[in-house]
């Protein structure tokens, strides 16, 4: 029985479970200082036991999630991405109303005292749907330009519905993931670098063009016209640019980011200490608790720990014999490298600001069990080590 148990535990990757419980731990202090010092959140003890038991619940999930094989996995992924689909299609219908008389986007549910956002779902649905399409396609064709083509297709038109729903959702944010998700798992699918290279040739000119169209009058007029970006993402490009420039009002949350991490020092004010006010601090502006009460030491080892997380899964995407499981690696460290990556570069003034929270820290049941689940799949690479997708060419 004691060979049985340590064969079970050995399956169990520890080096990816001891940061996700130390971003948690994180996450719930800097939670408690950013709600018990904002007068606007009275319910404190509500709100942190409503966090702690997405906490649970995400630690369910990946206890569940670490139980499928790569077979199963397999399976069900088609139709989990056409429900993931379906259920983002409803919320166009059933989204939250006072939300989106105040932010203009229509992507969160709210079904009483609980609110939930599906894209976080969907994230880990599309993650696998990638990850299932780009396995078959390999097993079924050899690297040819034009098989490689074919590939492109197939990658696009698994994401055109999922970009067409979130432009109806108003949710730019939550696409930026998804790009990330896709241009990850693009890069890791063989497809020839004589394709790679226009492509992402293509991409830094594209950008390069978005951005020179926010920096002037009449290209802000195209994009809101023809595009249809809306004022308050102009906004955000302009406190971005200049923090400072409406302190006591569109830039106010940005400028108010900096000081409050500025003054955080090398060592921080100490554990609940919050002097600067910094609104919505509890879910995309967390990292500014983080700096303002432990200091840059303090960030520093926030942003370590994120990198020992990264480095684990990775480790185990290059461990792993199975190819399905290989790209569905690859799309969870994008996903949670792409979260850290904004949302900290948003808060210190490298990146806007667009609503992005920070994985395993941020308020939000939604992203926290997206997450959660993201690392159950991570988990089941090492817990499923002897079972290998076998796909029939």
């Amino acid at each position: 029985m004691n060979n049985k148990l340590k064969t079970f535990d050995s399956r169990i990757d520890y080096g990816i479970i001891l940061p996700v419980f130390i971003l948690s731990l994180v996450g719930l202090l800097s939670l408690y200082v950013s709600l018990v010092n904002d007068p606007l959140n009275p319910n404190v003890l509500t709100l942190m036991l409503k966090q702690l038991l997405w906490l649970l619940l995400g630690a369910v999930a990946i206890i569940v999630v670490m139980q499928f094989s790569s077979k199963t996995l397999w399976k069900v992924t088609p139709y989990f991405y056409g429900f993931g689909l379906f259920i983002m299609t409803i919320l166009l219908k059933f989204y939250d109303k006072n939300l989106y008389n105040s932010t203009g986007s229509k992507n969160w549910f709210n079904l009483g005292p609980l609110s939930f956002q599906p894209s976080e779902l969907m994230k880990i649905a599309y993650i696998l749907m990638l990850a299932y399409i780009v396995t078959k396609h390999n097993s079924e064709n050899s690297h040819t330009l034009k098989n490689d083509g074919i590939l492109i297709g197939k990658l696009f038109l698994v994401t055109v519905p999922v970009a067409i729903l979130l432009k109806l959702q108003q949710d730019l944010g939550t696409m930026l993931v998804f790009v990330a998700i896709l241009g990850g798992v693009f890069l890791m699918s063989g497809i020839s670098w004589r394709i790679i290279v226009p492509t992402v040739v293509v991409f830094i000119a594209l950008g390069s063009g978005i951005i020179y169209l926010m920096l002037s009058e009449n290209g802000r007029q195209f994009l809101y016209d023809v595009v249809g970006v809306k004022q308050y993402q102009f906004a955000r490009i302009d406190s971005w640019l200049d923090p400072f420039h409406d302190t006591a009002g569109k830039s106010m949350q940005q400028a108010q980011a900096l000081i409050a991490i500025g003054s955080g020092g090398l060592f921080g004010k100490g554990f609940n200490v919050s002097e600067v006010y910094v609104p919505v601090r509890e879910s995309d502006m967390i990292f500014t608790v983080i700096a303002e009460n432990f200091g840059f030491i303090g960030s520093v080892f926030v942003i370590f720990t994120y990198f020992i997380l990264i480095y684990q899964m990775i480790r185990v995407c290059f461990d792993t014999n199975n190819e399905f499981y290989a790209y569905i690696a690859t799309g969870i460290i994008m996903m949670i490298l792409f979260h850290v990556f904004e949302n900290v570069g948003a808060n210190i003034g490298l990146l806007p600001l667009t609503g992005i929270p920070l994985p395993f820290i941020s308020q939000g049941g939604s992203s926290l069990l997206g997450n959660m689940i993201g690392i159950g799949l991570m988990l089941s690479m090492r817990f499923q080590q002897d079972d290998y997708i076998k796909l029939q060419r």
